[in-house]
């Protein structure tokens, strides 16, 4: 089994930065992609970005790429979202997320392991 825990959510005003981290625990080191979805009051969770093991695929919703960045340290079992230019369609609930099986999905019916979330709020 795996654990999933987000941190570093908050409040921050548009145009401001802020930083998730997503911590592994348990059979961790049998993670292959790790992902970010995200959900906002009355919509369905949404895909944000995912990373496979080695770092060399990443795919970003087009809603953040180049505002987005995902990265991951292997070696502390920890992904990262680094939310930049942020905007006020950006507050929601964010969730760390992993397939269990060897993807690089977008899709979160391949998600099989999934954090609590953690609140971003944007304001304007």
């Amino acid at each position: 089994q795996v654990q999933l825990e987000e941190s570093g959510g908050g409040l921050v005003q548009a145009g401001g930065s802020l930083r998730l981290s997503c911590a592994a625990s348990g059979r961790a080191d049998s993670l292959y992609a790790m992902g970010w979805f995200r959900q906002a009051p009355g919509k369905e969770r949404e895909f944000v970005a995912v990373i496979s093991r080695s770092g060399g695929s990443t795919y970003y919703a087009d809603s953040v790429k180049g505002r987005f960045t995902i990265s991951r340290d292997n070696a502390k079992d920890t992904v990262n979202l680094q939310m930049d230019s942020l905007k006020p369609e950006d507050t929601a609930v964010y969730y760390c997320a992993a397939p269990a099986a060897r993807v690089v999905p977008t899709n979160s019916q391949l998600y099989s392991y999934w954090g609590q979330g953690t609140q971003v709020t944007v304001s304007s």
